[in-house]
């Protein structure tokens, strides 16, 4: 008796270790913290595992928000649903998850559209609080301390809202499929959803991280028959050709500009190019790279600086397309289970991109090797 009065009690506050930046480019500090019960329509998740993903990086080191400190970053991970807020019935205790970073509450007019992955609801949040009330759910400290793109995953238990969770099946592997809740399936669907890659035509990809590669890969399974990757890391072209990168540029080894390399390399351009930098110069630089009449530039690199894109209107005129992709254009809950789907039936690869596991005591470890370039995803597991 007294355990079912237990299991159907309200959740309450919880305290957990989460790996705190209290400044921009600070070291993280392993702190306790409190995490409070799942709101209205919120579930609260015990993290297994989290990737660190570039844009996690960049939000850390930046002194645009100075005022969004203490804050927990992490949006790549998996979990298991440790409780569940009002309202929900999508979730229940012990379901496996991925966390997204944008949601679909499948009722706005993006949502509805079927045009568009842009929730009004749960779209990217970039205020450090919850979606639903314009509030923290962590404290540390005393001090609230504010979220990452509603996710939060450097910490051992999080809240995020039930739009912004999948459920995955509980076999597959968690310190693997995380990937897929942002860097894979944002390269994944910019190939496919955003530039629609056609059979045998021909590709350039600046920057072979882990989105750059996944873009590969999706150029491959669609059938493309020149995939460029281009990378100033010399070691990227090995990597490269277990995604289906079938040449390589270095910039640094040219002595002209690289648009023009690619020129004579595909006849006059690319069908396709793809910027994965987060430099707003290789926009420029991906959209003189591609096809006169038909080339589609596609854009997801998050830039550090310059966020403004210039480009000559003749570039356009000539009936180039520059189009930009927030998570390739992924739906979560109606599209990302398909995925998950095709990585547990050995149809697209995730495992190849994981180049370092880590126990989340490490966790700065992982941003130094992200920052050195000496990784692709670091894998951090909270229970080591």
């Amino acid at each position: 008796m007294a355990a079912d009065a237990a299991s159907s009690s309200p959740p309450a506050t919880i305290t957990c270790r989460a790996a705190v930046a209290w400044g921009p480019g600070q070291p993280l500090v392993m702190e306790e913290v409190e995490v409070a019960p799942p709101g209205t329509m919120e579930i609260r998740v015990k993290v297994v595992s989290t990737s660190v993903c570039r844009s996690d990086v960049s939000a850390w080191q930046s002194k645009a928000q100075p005022d969004l400190f203490p804050r927990i970053f992490g949006h790549e991970a998996s979990g298991v649903v440790e409780s569940v807020g009002e309202g929900v019935t999508e979730f229940q205790v012990g379901d496996h998850v991925l966390t997204v970073f944008i949601g679909e509450c499948k009722s706005c007019k993006h949502c509805l559209s079927g045009k568009s992955n842009m929730c009004q609801k749960l779209g990217l949040e970039r205020r450090g609080v919850m979606h639903s009330d314009q509030k923290t759910r962590f404290s540390v400290k005393g001090k609230p301390a504010y979220h990452y793109c509603a996710v939060s995953s450097f910490s051992e238990y999080t809240v995020v809202h039930s739009g912004c969770a999948v459920k995955v099946g509980p076999t597959v592997p968690m310190d693997r499929v995380c990937l897929l809740s942002c860097g894979v399936s944002a390269g994944l669907g910019a190939a496919w959803n955003v530039a629609n890659v056609s059979e045998g035509s021909s590709v350039v990809i600046f920057g072979l991280g882990t989105v750059g590669l996944s873009v590969a890969q999706g150029a491959k399974l669609r059938g493309a028959s020149k995939i460029i990757g281009v990378d100033t890391n010399p070691e990227k072209q090995e990597k490269g050709k277990a995604f289906g990168v079938t040449d390589f540029i270095n910039p640094n080894e040219l002595s002209e500009p690289v648009q023009q390399v690619i020129k004579r390399m595909t006849d006059g351009g690319a069908d396709y190019s793809f910027e994965c930098v987060g430099d707003t110069g290789v926009v420029s630089t991906a959209l003189q790279s591609c096809s006169d009449g038909w080339g589609v530039t596609v854009t997801l690199g998050v830039p550090k600086a310059k966020p403004e894109v210039s480009a000559h209107y003749a570039f356009l005129l000539s009936g180039r397309t520059l189009k930009g992709s927030l998570f390739g254009g992924w739906r979560p809950k109606s599209d990302l289970p398909s995925l998950v789907d095709k990585y547990a039936d050995k149809e697209i690869q995730v495992d190849g991109l994981v180049t370092h596991d880590i126990p989340f005591g490490d966790i700065n470890r992982a941003l130094e090797l992200m920052l050195e370039n000496k990784c692709l995803r670091c894998v951090i597991h909270m229970s080591q």
